[in-house]
């Protein structure tokens, strides 16, 4: 999963089967400083997020498993919308040490 903030929508008048009724937003993954942490990705919503929302997404098979009852070809599910979030200091440089090391 990661954390990110919906920038925009996309309209897909002709979807595959299963993708009815399915939002797709733009989402940029963000990192816990509020800045962009990555290329923007497509993300499935079914819980009503918007333009400017910070969310949790998950990617890969866990976001299919969220459709028990048919095969959906979703890479991306947004999967929370968050009101707020709290990192320990500490955590927080040592994460992105870790990530300037990679």
């Amino acid at each position: 999963m990661f954390y990110g903030k919906v920038i925009g929508s996309v309209w897909a008048t002709q979807k595959e089967a299963g993708m009815d009724n399915l939002k797709l937003l733009v989402i940029q993954p963000m990192d816990f400083k509020e800045s962009e942490a990555g290329t923007p990705i497509i993300a499935a919503d079914r819980i009503g997020a918007g333009v400017g929302e910070r969310v949790i997404v998950s990617r890969g098979s866990p976001a299919r498993t969220l459709f028990t009852d048919k095969m959906v070809p979703i890479d991306a599910m947004i999967v929370g919308i968050v009101d707020s979030f709290e990192v320990a200091k500490e955590a927080e440089e040592e994460a992105w040490k870790s990530r300037s090391r990679e």
